[in-house]
């Protein structure tokens, strides 16, 4: 059975070394007793995965953590961190793999470039689209409100306690990739960023405020499986063009769409690991991600059992998977 370090708690600051104490269920530490995949050619060892905290990384996890254990016999460690402090894993052994990267091209540039600590094994599959994201009963009563240029007339009804005077932009967790604070500035909306602490807290926002017509406007994402249930509508921010966001602090334009991808340390790609060939063949949908999600946070599955339901009605993505 797959291990799990302590769950993330929203709101607490990630700790800037790996060295913390996240407790795994075998009593290993980050920092100590988990080493790298790969017993040896051929044999799989401990498979050392990074989960980020969004159910949608969750679901890729939970299903190679499952075939990895059921078909190649792995001892399989999920340790929960958020993104950057996963990177820095590749270098010890402590991190042998992040399943969903969203863009991050700092971070590849220092570790794979740089360092030459990881290595990019190529796309999930899914495409990330981040944007600022209104309930469908505002964008239907307001259609004006979609172009961000109208956003200034509306951004009182917006406001809250903690965004005193302007109209409040929710956002996630403080980890998440954003560029948020630096587009209500460059754009002079009369906005202020609140961060929500969480994928959970944002989702309840939304659902509340499609509910009970309340404003909110906030970050999102997609894939996601909230969308089967309340299709948020996107803002539309000044089109994203090359180069447009190489400044973080001068970011004027709306996100890429992102080709999520798998970083991999290098020594797990020189392990032998069969666990290694497993990670770069796993591709997949957005559709199937969002179906293990809604397993997960809707349908109030365990990781575990969502990925067993989704293996078990798709043997052959599983055999390609296994080559």
């Amino acid at each position: 059975m797959a291990q799990r370090a302590r769950r993330w708690r929203p709101g607490v600051a990630a700790t800037a070394v790996l060295g913390l104490t996240l407790s795994a269920c075998s009593g290993a530490k980050v920092g100590e007793g988990t080493s790298a995949a790969g017993g040896g050619p051929g044999e799989c060892g401990t498979l050392n995965l990074a989960v980020s905290p969004w159910v949608g990384y969750e679901a890729n996890a939970a299903v190679i953590a499952h075939v990895a254990e059921k078909e190649l016999g792995c001892n399989v460690v999920q340790k929960d961190l958020k993104a950057e402090i996963g990177w820095q894993g590749f270098e010890t052994g402590e991190v042998d793999a992040i399943v969903e990267n969203w863009g991050h091209d700092d971070l590849k540039k220092k570790y794979i470039t740089e360092q030459k600590t990881a290595v990019n094994l190529g796309p999930t599959g899914n495409k990330g689209i981040i944007g600022w994201y209104i309930p469908p009963w505002i964008a239907k009563t307001y259609p004006d409100i979609t172009d961000w240029q109208n956003l200034d007339k509306y951004a009182a009804k917006f406001k809250t306690s903690e965004s005193g005077s302007k109209g409040q932009l929710l956002d996630g967790d403080p980890s998440y990739q954003t560029n948020d604070e630096a587009l209500v500035k460059n754009l002079k909306l009369d906005f202020k960023v609140v961060y929500a602490g969480s994928e959970t807290a944002l989702i309840q926002a939304f659902r509340d405020a499609e509910k009970n017509k309340k404003w909110v406007i906030g970050y999102f994402y997609e894939p996601q499986w909230l969308f089967s249930e309340v299709p948020l509508v996107h803002i539309d921010l000044p089109q994203h063009t090359a180069g447009c966001d190489t400044d973080p602090a001068k970011v004027a334009c709306d996100y890429p769409v992102f080709d999520l991808d798998k970083i991999v340390s290098t020594r797990f790609a020189k392990s032998g690991s069969p666990a290694y060939d497993l990670v770069k063949n796993f591709t997949w949908t957005n559709d199937d991600q969002n179906t293990v999600a809604k397993y997960i946070a809707l349908d109030k599955m365990t990781p575990q059992a969502a990925a067993k339901k989704w293996v078990a009605a798709h043997p052959d993505e599983v055999k390609a998977w296994l080559g």
